[in-house]
């Protein structure tokens, strides 16, 4: 078994080589335990290394541990400026600082910003908060900060590093997800009890605690109902209803929409909204919410519910956001002649992928058994009248096409291995 130093993680790597020496704070964002820190320590470390930087040039605090391993107080910001300032013995030598977890150590903007302020030093930082959120880095950071997010292995990740065949990957993957920590176990019992473990001792103790929530089991239960509805349309009205009828739990919707920001804001679920594609507006009630990784969302619901037209749903809007897109849920208003009558009707778009000048009208369909089915699936495509590329993508193993209305066909396995359709 590969442990984690042979996932390079070449995409991330990238990023931070383009942006070394760029006189701005890299902050290195994303959901505890999805490898921010490896990236820094081990590859970033390694690649620095191989460019010929001293390793006494590079300088690494972690704010996350709670041991003997510094000879002063991790958590005091003068302790540790004085301790950085004291490794830094040259003025005309390069130096690289990582600090890890950084919202773990108070004050840390004057540090960050002081350190940053030297032409010399170039400063790393990851979080697990939302308050590394782009929206806030430019007040952080005083317009200085570059923010890269980093997300839970992707299916191509996981399938380049276990090299599985490719079935076999899909179906550990879609059942326990793409946590790093994850390749070390063997044992599926393991693997449940460390995903269990990540939500119960790490995930809902930080949201709590950060937040100071007193109603915790109201997360807990609120984090579930999410996991139990991916890719569903919901609003925080209706998710309080479902928790009082379902675990009788009384908690009105203001509450609800709380502590959902508290869960995206920890990296744990992302929301799509709704955009209608020929008003060109978005809608304000009712979105669509995806678990940050597949596994976590299984290991939340006891691994009950395997849906595989949800599960297939949600690692695509994952893969689409590991490659930076931003992803709405599409809607199409139109209205039609039926039985004589003239009806309206709105039709969705699972996906509408946006990147720059470039975006796609994505559908996932786990199957298409019969006619009925594909005309189900290419409704809200047809009404579509601009030329940006539409794809469905299939769940079945197919060979790729184009059909006569210009739409793209393709099986899951190769949208998400190869990189041609996007």
């Amino acid at each position: 078994m590969n442990n984690d130093k042979y996932i390079q993680r070449d995409s991330y790597l990238k990023k931070l080589i383009i942006r070394k020496d760029n006189g701005e704070v890299k902050i290195i964002t994303g959901p505890r335990r999805c490898g921010k820190s490896w990236l820094l320590s081990h590859i970033y470390r390694d690649y620095l290394t191989d460019q010929g930087v001293p390793s006494e040039n590079i300088i690494a605090l972690d704010f996350d541990k709670d041991d003997d391993k510094y000879d002063f107080d991790i958590l005091d910001p003068k302790a540790v400026k004085n301790h950085i300032y004291s490794q830094i013995k040259s003025d005309t030598e390069n130096y690289y600082i990582f600090l890890d977890e950084i919202q773990e150590l108070e004050n840390f903007e004057r540090l960050v910003n002081g350190l940053n302020g030297h032409d010399n030093i170039d400063v790393y930082v990851t979080g697990s908060n939302s308050r590394f959120l782009s929206k806030d880095i430019r007040t952080i950071f005083r317009g200085r900060g570059d923010e890269i997010r980093v997300f839970p292995l992707s299916f191509r990740e996981f399938y380049q590093a276990l090299h599985y065949d490719v079935r076999e990957a899909w179906k550990v993957y879609s059942t326990f997800g793409g946590m790093p920590r994850l390749i070390h176990y063997t044992d599926d019992e393991q693997k449940i009890n460390y995903l269990q473990n990540l939500w119960d001792k790490t995930y809902i103790d930080d949201v709590v605690e950060r937040n100071k929530v007193r109603n915790e089991l109201a997360v807990s239960r609120l984090a579930t109902s999410l996991c139990s509805s991916i890719g569903s349309l919901t609003n925080p009205a209706r998710i309080a209803n479902t928790l009082e009828s379902v675990q009788k739990m009384k908690i009105d919707s203001k509450t609800v929409s709380s502590y959902i920001d508290y869960l995206e804001n920890a990296f744990l679920f992302e929301s799509a909204e709704r955009y209608d594609v020929k008003g060109r507006r978005y809608y304000e009630t009712n979105k669509k919410y995806y678990c940050i990784d597949i596994g976590l969302r299984n290991a939340r619901l006891n691994f009950r519910q395997q849906e595989p037209t949800h599960i297939m749903e949600n690692v695509l809007y994952n893969h689409l956001r590991v490659l930076g897109y931003l992803v709405d849920v599409g809607i199409v208003e139109s209205r039609e002649m039926k039985d004589g009558k003239m009806s309206y009707s709105q039709r969705e778009i699972d996906f509408i992928a946006n990147k720059g000048s470039r975006k796609y009208y994505i559908q996932s369909a786990y199957s298409i058994p019969s006619e009925e089915k594909r005309e189900q699936e290419l409704a809200s495509l047809l009404k579509i009248s601009d030329s940006f590329k539409k794809i469905v993508v299939v769940g079945d193993e197919i060979m790729p096409y184009t059909d006569d209305n210009g739409i793209y066909f393709t099986g899951l396995f190769d949208f998400l291995l190869k990189d041609e359709w996007l």
